[in-house]
């Protein structure tokens, strides 16, 4: 199926920032008491927006997070992401391909503008994108699994779900899509293939997506 518009995942699909950021989170979850390691990090929060942090750290100890958590936990990763980051390997051919072929795209992240902003710039994918190719849960309040995301960035690309793919490598994120009726490519690097079963397709390798995608 030619899909009239791919909604890329950022982190992990685009920018390869999972380890970094649940490296990082579970070190600071740590720190402030609420042990954490990576497997768990990556675990419970993939995919995630923020919110699921503080909301899973209260439910499960009765603690709230402190005020600056976010603005503390955002500065060590862009700090991480200047030293480490790098784009996902094969990914910069997926974009050349779709806009050699004039197949619309975006991104839908349940990372902040300014994080996503901050990975492309540091990787060299910010060409790729201009603002209106970028959306975040910042823009709809609900991150994954909800499917808020995916239904918003379509809805301002012009294009109904059924007529969307989404490329993502976390179990939330398979499951927004979904939730949003759209298909998905889902991308094995991380996240067990067992664990993205209800993809509509798989793939382990970027270089892959392309032939997927006509």
């Amino acid at each position: 199926m030619r899909y009239d518009l791919i909604i890329f995942d950022n982190d992990g699909v685009l920018v390869d920032s999972e380890p970094i950021s649940n490296r990082l989170l579970a070190s600071y979850l740590t720190e402030l008491g609420h042990p954490t390691s990576y497997e768990d990090s990556i675990r419970d929060y993939m995919g995630s927006a923020m919110h699921r942090v503080h909301d899973l750290v209260l439910e499960r100890t009765g603690q709230r997070l402190p005020e600056d958590f976010d603005d503390v936990f955002h500065a060590r990763v862009f700090a991480a992401f200047q030293r480490e980051l790098r784009p996902v390997p094969g990914i910069a051919g997926v974009l050349e391909k779709l806009t050699a072929d004039g197949t619309p795209y975006c991104v839908a992240s349940s990372s902040s503008h300014e994080r996503i902003r901050v990975g492309h710039r540091t990787t060299g994918l910010d060409p790729w994108f201009d603002d209106a190719r970028i959306f975040s849960a910042q823009d709809v309040g609900r991150g994954k699994p909800a499917p808020d995301l995916f239904l918003h960035a379509a809805e301002r690309m012009g294009v109904t779900p059924d007529r969307c793919v989404v490329v993502e490598d976390s179990v939330l994120g398979v499951q927004a899509a979904l939730a949003a009726g759209m298909d998905v490519c889902g991308f094995t690097a991380m996240t067990p293939a067992d664990r993205l079963a209800g993809a509509t397709q798989l793939f382990s390798d970027m270089g892959e997506l392309a032939d997927l995608l006509v």
